[in-house]
């Protein structure tokens, strides 16, 4: 089994987007599309207009006409809309969706990694995240439906989905454990999905699905052997993600101390023990600060199967990032003046968040401070035992009276970032509300954005991914080489 040297990370919200991980696949490397709030991106590329067609000849492809019409009727305009138009959004998941979400949020999968996968034989995984678990079931089925050859999920301990893998292969009703906070032990809450039902006469047209690769995303050697134990289905290999990683970042182990900055301080406890990862006997790679050869290769050298990069691909030609966006920081790397801070109190996970600091952005105190707090998305609400013992939706980034009505801590609302809407206009699909207001982009790096400048060939001011490739591989890059998984 041939294994990829290089991951592309899985960034959301489609700024690893079907482009990128294509171009990544087409140069034998693992490409990644993020499954993370995709549903919002189609509906938003249908009101766009979808004007180079890519979209709706995905849709074509579908097994069945009748819900991608459905998604055509109410989301599509020719021309794309007006730029005073708000975008038409799918709702907010609970843990009983309507069919018409499930239906999009699969097929919304199905079209990213069929264009992903369209037109080569290379290798395309999807990212999602346990701390999303309510849109999982769709989204996996939909990625499966288009052929998926590896899903890595993190933010988590995602036990559940290589069983569940198994199962949708067949077209099996599946469910998924959700996290309830205040609920008892005994407590067993679920949201379902049922192919046959969402999809009515499904299985007979496609057969049965090729099971994808599972490849966790972890931070420990407890969590992997965890995983291995309590995984309800076979995992097959890991990826391993230090705190230096843009996005989400575990929380450091222990007493939590911070810097002169703010930012949580981490030490000896949060450094995975790679020789305990080795006796484990599945491949891993390495993620946070491998953006350069010789760590590639120190990498390579302590046992990995290879790396994960995600920060050089957010900024190359083929990412899903607006590219005024790109322009600006590259602009700021190249003048030595990029700057990242991890947050403890940007994202409301009350996960560490890396912020790459730009003007204008929700990095940006004022551009902050204008912001009307809005929670319409709802991909990161949390859900909550109600006193009457039903199910409730909260957001530490919703109002903050209607934050604490729901039994919220108002000191949990503190500088906390509506990372739904803020992510989603970095890929270039800002919502409008009524009042004029535009969201704003925020931007999510790891430490070695300031870096990035080694990319750049000289008398260029961007590069490609395959500039990344050959750079960090070096001899390691065969063009035209397909890795198996």
């Amino acid at each position: 089994m041939q294994l990829p040297k290089l991951i592309q990370g899985g960034m959301g919200v489609a700024i690893s987007d079907w482009r990128l991980a294509k171009a990544v696949s087409q140069l034998g490397q693992l490409g990644v599309v993020s499954g993370t709030g995709i549903s919002r991106v189609l509906a938003s590329r249908l009101m766009d207009g979808d004007l180079s067609g890519h979209v709706r000849r995905a849709l074509e492809n579908f097994a069945l006409p009748e819900p991608v019409q459905a998604i055509i009727n109410r989301y599509y305009t020719p021309g794309g809309k007006t730029p005073e138009t708000p975008y038409k959004t799918p709702g907010a998941y609970s843990i009983r969706p309507a069919k018409f979400l499930d239906q999009i949020t699969a097929i919304a999968n199905y079209v990213e990694v069929y264009l992903a996968k369209e037109g080569h034989s290379g290798v395309v995984g999807i990212n999602l995240l346990e701390k999303v678990q309510m849109p999982n079931l769709a989204s996996l089925y939909g990625a499966m439906l288009a052929g998926v050859d590896v899903v890595l999920m993190g933010a988590g301990s995602p036990s559940q989905v290589a069983g569940i893998l198994d199962k949708v292969s067949n077209h099996e009703p599946v469910s998924y454990r959700v996290d309830v906070h205040g609920a008892d032990k005994e407590d067993d809450h679920r949201i379902h999905f049922d192919p046959e039902s969402v999809f009515p006469g499904i299985s007979k047209l496609v057969g049965k699905l090729k099971r994808p690769k599972f490849l966790p995303i972890i931070s420990s050697v407890v969590l992997a052997q965890a995983l291995i134990k309590r995984s309800e289905g076979p995992v097959d290999g890991f990826v391993i993600e230090g705190p230096t990683a843009g996005g989400h970042n575990a929380p450091p182990r222990g007493t939590v101390n911070f810097n002169e900055k703010g930012e949580p301080i981490y030490g000896d406890k949060d450094v995975v023990d790679l020789e305990k990862m080795k006796l484990l006997g599945l491949p891993f790679w390495l993620a946070g600060g491998y953006g350069n050869p010789k760590q590639v290769q120190a990498a390579l050298d302590a046992g990995a199967a290879g790396v994960q990069v995600g920060t050089a691909f957010s900024l190359c030609d083929e990412s899903g990032m607006r590219d005024d966006l790109k322009k600006r920081m590259l602009q700021k790397v190249r003048a030595e003046e990029a700057e990242v801070f991890t947050s403890p109190l940007a994202s409301p996970t009350g996960f560490p968040f890396k912020v790459a600091k730009l003007e204008g952005t929700l990095s940006d105190p004022k551009a902050y401070g204008e912001r009307p707090r809005v929670c319409d998305l709802g991909f990161l609400r949390i859900l909550y035992k109600k006193e009457n013992g039903t199910v409730g939706y909260r957001c530490a980034s919703e109002p903050v009276d209607d934050f604490v009505k729901k039994g919220g801590a108002i000191e949990d609302t503190v500088n906390r970032s509506c990372l739904c809407n803020n992510l989603t206009a970095t890929a270039g699909f800002p919502q409008i509300r009524k009042d004029g207001y535009v969201e704003q982009p925020i931007i999510t790096s790891g430490d070695d954005l300031v870096s990035a400048a080694q990319f750049i060939k000289e008398g260029k001011t961007s590069y490609s991914a395959e500039d990344v490739i050959r750079y960090l591989l070096g001899p390691l890059f065969q063009q035209g080489t397909v890795s198996t998984m």
